[in-house]
């Protein structure tokens, strides 16, 4: 991967950036993906956020290589706080699970007045992601789910609007994506067997355990999230 041609994951990523806009990549590691939006015409300045020293050495560097320091800036800090209200449109976080993604979402929630559209690209918990949308006046606009490298990711694009919109079932909506659910592509498929395989292993091994309140409490909740995803996957 390089500023010129992008993993998979973070290529479909920038396809939800919308043109000309100002964007923020949070946790950008080399800044590949601010670079690569830059020179590919799709937003004209860029700012590449990184809370770790090595990371954010890495996309200097490579910012300066590709010769884009003034259209985009590097800066260290944690989360949104690399960024000033009203300075960017769009803001994209890529690679981090969705309990963390949406952790930053919510420390950061006074710079988001301004901002256009999210585009966050959850490892995993992308249910963390929709419920902070869900509850902060974010609508899903757009979800996308690929396979790299044996890894299954899913993309959320949101913007301010009517954040039950795209729900017509919440529980499932949240737990399998609004979008994801109507497509139920094969990679979708894939990943909601292989759950279904996970749970079921776990129930398994709880029916054995010794039974406590909270062992039939944590029963239930499996069941219930078996019976939902069995109920999409069959429709």
């Amino acid at each position: 991967m390089n500023t010129e041609k992008l993993s998979n994951r973070l290529e479909a990523v920038t396809k939800y950036i919308p043109m000309g806009t100002r964007v923020a990549d949070i946790g950008s590691d080399h800044a590949y993906l601010p670079c690569y939006a830059v020179k590919k015409g799709i937003v004209p300045f860029a700012i590449a956020g990184e809370v770790v020293e090595g990371p954010y050495q890495s996309a200097k560097k490579q910012v300066e290589i590709e010769g884009l320091e003034n259209q985009i800036s590097v800066r260290k800090g944690n989360g949104l706080e690399v960024i000033k209200l009203g300075e960017v449109d769009c803001i994209t976080i890529a690679g981090m699970g969705g309990t963390l993604i949406a952790t930053i979402l919510e420390e950061g929630k006074n710079k988001l007045d301004t901002v256009q559209r999210l585009i966050l690209q959850p490892n995993l918990s992308a249910v963390s992601i929709r419920n902070w949308l869900l509850k902060h006046g974010w609508e899903l606009i757009a979800e996308e789910i690929l396979e790299e490298d044996g890894k299954i990711y899913e993309i959320l694009a949101a913007e301010k609007g009517e954040p039950l919109k795209p729900y017509k079932n919440a529980d499932q909506g949240l737990l399998m994506g609004p979008f994801l659910m109507e497509e139920k592509s094969i990679v979708f498929r894939d990943k909601w067997l292989g759950e279904l395989k996970n749970w079921e292993r776990i129930l398994m091994q709880l029916e054995k355990a010794a039974q406590t309140e909270e062992t039939e409490k944590r029963k239930q909740e499996l069941r219930q999230k078996i019976k939902m995803v069995e109920e999409v996957l069959n429709q």
